[in-house]
């Protein structure tokens, strides 16, 4: 499964530009969607200083991610093209209409999807 991840307010509890704290359990699901096979894709609207910001913050967490921005190779390669909206199965975001659920929840129902 292809999982699109906010980084602003969905990985951490900061808001931007200041990168905060993981959420509770997100360094852990995510590790785990990674481990099981899923491709995990930052999506973000950071650019520049904050761009690179997120990357050390993402690798100093140790947090998986196979691209940030970006489609996955085998989805561009199966429709011939690079659409500007990101394509993904699932999307994870805080503006989500009634905010972002806790990680373990995401996870349960990410599995429940599989």
């Amino acid at each position: 499964m292809i999982i699109a991840v906010d980084f602003d307010g969905t990985l951490h509890d900061g808001e931007y530009p200041n990168i905060g704290e993981p959420l509770k359990d997100a360094v852990t699901v995510m590790r785990q969607l990674h481990d099981e096979g899923h491709t995990l894709i930052i999506w973000s609207c950071r650019a520049g200083a904050a761009y690179d910001d997120m990357i050390r913050w993402l690798e100093g967490m140790e947090i998986p991610f196979d691209c940030v921005n970006e489609q996955d190779p085998d989805n561009m390669a199966a429709y011939g093209n690079d659409t500007r909206k990101v394509y993904a199965d699932v999307y994870i975001d805080d503006h989500n209409i009634g905010g972002i659920p806790p990680w373990r929840t995401i996870y349960r129902k990410i599995r429940g999807m599989a």
